[in-house]
């Protein structure tokens, strides 16, 4: 079997982000391990409305082009970690769109999660927990969390991500061998319930 394949969401389309810089950092540990592939998916690339289809692609297909296309890149990965601002105590809202145009593509994989803000994007990520069980998904306990002291100067222009990025190196490994368990968990049940519909 080939091994499991992770997506990192950057989840904020905003021309002054911060998120692609922790998305690439994590990713960079996650594909050092060498027991996992990874790859980077931008927001930014997939153009979504608001979600206007008549059902979740849980109950029909979805009639919009960019959102199939969003939907099979999901489909690609056996886990995902999510790296989220917090935007008023949630995640942002287009991550809720995002997810609002895919259900299935996450059902029975695990997630992990980095959350930056004042309190680490900590109220983010658990809006995003509770959005993953709507979706049978394994959202994994481990987070990491960039909180005010690491963030703030660098938006305010006073410190860059290269600064204060060795800060997080020690929580990475933590997050990383538990999402891999769980993404090996999930994956081998979902090829078991595979195997039992055509047996």
């Amino acid at each position: 079997m080939s091994k499991p394949k992770i997506g990192v969401i950057i989840s904020s389309t905003r021309p002054t982000r911060f998120g692609d810089k922790p998305a690439k950092w994590i990713a960079d540990h996650a594909a050092a391990r060498g027991d996992i592939d990874v790859e980077i998916v931008d927001l930014r690339d997939y153009d979504l409305p608001l979600f206007d289809a008549p059902a979740s692609d849980a109950w029909m297909p979805t009639p919009n082009p960019v959102a199939a296309m969003w939907q099979a890149k999901l489909n690609e990965f056996d886990g995902y970690i999510f790296v989220t601002a917090e935007y008023n105590r949630s995640i942002t809202g287009a991550l809720k769109n995002a997810i609002d145009w895919a259900y299935t593509p996450f059902a029975k994989k695990a997630a992990a999660f980095v959350g930056y803000g004042s309190v680490g994007g900590a109220r983010a990520i658990e809006h995003l927990r509770n959005i993953m069980v709507e979706l049978q998904a394994v959202p994994v306990r481990q987070g990491i969390h960039i909180g005010g002291s690491d963030f703030f100067p660098i938006m305010m222009g006073q410190k860059t991500w290269d600064d204060v990025k060795a800060n997080f190196d020690g929580f990475a490994p933590d997050l990383l061998n538990n999402l891999v368990w769980w993404t090996n968990a999930t994956r081998n049940a979902r090829a078991a319930d595979a195997a039992q519909k055509v047996a």
